[in-house]
């Protein structure tokens, strides 16, 4: 924790990390927590005092009373959404309204966003990317042409606006012949507008920078994972914004000397939902098993993740692009029960070995792994790393020469009591 500064904590992979959890252990350590891209196909699950959370647009920070969290401009809102999962944790014992803040340069998801979102992904036939349907390619590109809605307009001339860019909308699925009925929807939808301007809607940008210049601490969450970056991830499989530690700066308004840490967060394994490349993926028992004793699901969709063996290649170039200063390592209770481990150390791409992470790892790749000795112990109800099993100190070592960056946390379990902080 840095006073004056933002830490980042982000995903390595290809998401689905444990960054909710690690939002929540961290939290008590920081004044603020903003999350700055993403929106509704992000699912950070937390499990404390037996209960079971899933937030898919509010920060992880929200649980610990005292603290301000900001949705940032880099993220995508859509107010009926937010409007459920707000009222949920409203009536689980969490008020909200007063330690929420919302941008006005967040961008809003419309109903005829989804609707478009499937239109384009029924065009694409086999090639589908796999998207949660939640509008959120659709709303980005709006953004980026500069027709897009966002929270602010909801606070004068929202009518016209809303209307001027339905019809745009409108005019498209049309043109592709889509048909669709929104009724419903978009009368929840008002319902959510009117809902969110019961919160300080913001101009968070001054808002966080004054608190730096307070001298608070910022931690900003990320949503997704490295490996989905719509510019450094495997595109066109990807979600549609900058996951990276630079989408920190862009998506709150900061400037890049305000960084300290840089919080990298991984599995000791790997999953993927949806398509898209996966080099180390296994199509075999251990790979089913992975999943089961890892509940490898997603939060938010419910689909079944695809899981494989931990991608170094493809870490260290994570680890790389986003500046990475510490390594947390999660679910590491999963492998308790393996004899052997493998873990991916370069690539062989058309026959000819790298450990860079390449262009395309769509076509010719084969992972080439190192094998390591499994602990073959339940971990799950340690307290120190003083008893981790020597096989798991190894494995831990070997990835730290191996990725040349500190793994400071681990997490043993989902609760936040599972979770140990290195000496």
């Amino acid at each position: 924790m840095n006073k004056g500064k933002v830490d980042v904590l982000l995903g390595l992979q290809w998401g689905d990390e444990g960054k909710g959890k690690v939002v929540d252990v961290l939290t008590p350590h920081y004044d603020v927590v903003a999350r700055f891209q993403g929106g509704p196909n992000a699912g950070h699950t937390l499990e404390f005092e037996g209960q079971k959370y899933v937030l898919r647009s509010i920060p992880s920070g929200i649980f610990q009373g005292d603290k301000v969290n900001v949705i940032g401009n880099g993220v995508v809102l859509a107010p009926d959404l937010f409007m459920d999962e707000a009222r949920a944790l409203e009536q689980s014992g969490h008020p909200l309204r007063q330690r929420l803040h919302i941008s006005k340069k967040a961008h809003l998801i419309m109903p005829t966003h989804r609707v478009l979102d499937a239109a384009y992904e029924a065009q694409k036939g086999k090639n589908k990317v796999g998207t949660t349907g939640k509008g959120i390619g659709p709303t980005y590109t709006d953004k980026v042409s500069r027709t897009g809605l966002r929270v602010g307009d909801i606070l004068e001339g929202f009518d016209e606006k809303y209307a001027a860019a339905k019809a745009r909308h409108e005019a498209i699925l049309r043109s592709l012949g889509f048909e669709y009925d929104i009724t419903e929807v978009e009368r929840k939808w008002m319902e959510g507008v009117e809902y969110l301007r019961q919160f300080p809607i913001v101009d968070s940008e001054h808002e966080i920078n004054d608190y730096l210049r307070q001298g608070k601490s910022v931690l900003c969450e990320g949503a997704q994972g490295t490996m989905l970056d719509v510019d450094f991830g495997s595109y066109p499989f990807v979600t549609s914004s900058n996951t990276i530690c630079a989408g920190a700066c862009t998506g709150l308004g900061i400037g890049p000397n305000r960084i300290g840490e840089v919080y990298g967060i991984m599995k000791a394994y790997c999953t993927r939902v949806g398509a898209g490349p996966f080099p180390t993926e296994l199509f075999d028992e251990t790979g089913k098993l992975i999943r089961d004793l890892g509940h490898e699901y997603g939060a938010v969709t419910g689909r079944e993740r695809r899981c494989g063996w931990i991608d170094l290649v493809a870490l260290r170039y994570s680890i790389m692009v986003n500046g990475v200063t510490q390594l947390i390592m999660m679910k590491s209770d999963v492998l308790d029960q393996f004899t052997t481990i493998k873990a991916c150390t370069a690539y062989k791409v058309n026959g000819q070995l790298t450990r860079n992470f390449p262009y395309d790892i769509e076509h010719g790749i084969e992972p080439v792994y190192e094998e390591l000795s499994g602990w073959q112990t339940d971990m799950t109800r340690f307290t120190s790393e003083d008893q981790f099993p020597q096989q798991f100190r190894e494995y831990i070592s070997f990835l730290e020469k191996e990725l040349e960056t500190p793994i400071t946390i681990i997490s043993i379990g989902p609760d936040r009591e599972q979770t140990i902080v290195r000496k």
